[in-house]
This record gives C-alpha cells, structure tokens and sequence, in this order.
C-alpha cells in the first residue's frame, strides 16, 4: 500500500455483548488476588456490558468486493456473539475457563482475533485479512489486539 494510491481500506463495526466474569490466579492467595484485581475478583463475578469491533484489511476494487460489512456482522454473530453473549466467561467458556486464560480485556481481545481472524480469511477467500480486534470492557478501557498494527487505533 502506498500513501499516493492506496489499494486496501479497514473496514470497522461494533459489536455489544453482555457479560460476566472473575480475574482470578488460582496459583495466588485470596489477599494477593484482591490486592491486584480488587473488586473484579468478587468470588461471584461481575458483569461489563462489552463492545468489540473488529478491524478487516479489504481489497479496494471496482468489481464484486471481496468482503463485506455484511460477511462481517455476519461473522461476529456466528463467531463470536453466539459463544459469549450473556455468559459467565469462567464457567461457561473453554477458553476462559479453568483450563483457559483469565478473562481480563486484553486476553479477550486476543481470543477473538485469534477466533476471527480465520473465519474472515476463509470467508474472502484470502483476499481480507482481520487486521485487529478492539474490547472495550467499559466505556473508558479498551484493549486492541495485536498492538504491533501502527493502524488500529479506532475512535
């Protein structure tokens, strides 16, 4: 891609999903894992209304695009909204759950690029990529997977 013609757009779009979940190292004490995640390691979890927004590198073209805002809402549903809406990340997800990773933003994050990023790529073809994946934990945290991209920087 050159600055004077450019051949490929990011396309974004948001998603909402509800959930719960704990931050919580089961190889730490009870006063270690309250000093680090405080209230977010209540032993019942709490719930965040969660957004994520995708970002996919298109081809710029004249003729039939190679991906669409609608293969990705599409995607979003069957990939992602469908295995984590209203759920408790702890116990009702494999990669979450015990065996899984904590379910803090920027491991969120990186589970759903890593979930996407195939189906985005097996949709089109090859032809679009998943270039990051944004979690916004509330209206204030976010976390951008992978941060190495100099473009993922969303408003």
């Amino acid at each position: 891609m050159t600055a004077s013609n450019p051949t490929t757009a990011l396309i974004r779009q948001q998603f909402d999903f509800a959930a719960a979940h704990r931050l919580h190292v089961p190889e730490l004490s009870a006063e270690e894992n309250l000093a680090i995640f405080g209230h977010c390691n209540n032993p019942a979890g709490h719930g965040h209304n969660y957004r994520f927004e995708p970002c996919v590198a298109v081809s710029l073209n004249t003729g039939k695009p190679d991906f669409t805002l609608g293969k990705l809402e599409q995607l979003a549903h069957e990939v992602i909204l469908s295995r984590f809406d209203h759920k408790h990340l702890n116990h009702d997800t494999e990669e979450f759950g015990p065996s899984g990773v904590i379910p803090s933003v920027e491991n969120i994050a990186k589970v759903f690029f890593d979930l996407m990023a195939p189906a985005v790529r097996d949709a089109s073809s090859g032809k679009a990529e998943l270039h990051a994946m944004t979690v916004w934990e509330t209206d204030r945290t976010s976390c951008t997977y992978p941060a190495d991209n100099p473009t993922t920087n969303s408003q």
